[in-house]
């Protein structure tokens, strides 16, 4: 086992292109950020707020993990929203035309 890690230790220093980054020890950012200018209103940050979690789907998210889904379950679910959005396309087309 030895003889195979210190293989791999070199096939790893030799082949990783991660090794000339300069900035790797940099904080990586964690969570969503809202930057507020001075005297800018709260009601504004909080709409930036809610925006930025919609957009990631963190909510979406939490509500899916809060009860166990059968992956059959989840198939059907998404055949259903998946021909939800056709339907409401071929509506929108036909609007269009």
């Amino acid at each position: 086992m030895k003889s195979y890690n210190k293989n791999r230790q070199h096939f790893n220093n030799k082949f990783d292109n991660n090794r000339f980054r300069k900035d790797d020890n940099r904080p990586k950012p964690q969570g969503l950020q809202v930057f507020v200018r001075e005297g800018e209103d709260i009601s504004k940050a909080l709409r930036k707020l809610k925006k930025k979690v919609e957009a990631a789907g963190i909510l979406k998210d939490l509500r899916d993990k809060q009860f166990y889904q059968k992956p059959s379950e989840k198939r059907r679910i998404a055949k259903k929203a998946g021909i939800a959005r056709w339907k409401k396309r071929q509506k929108e087309l036909e609007f269009s035309r």
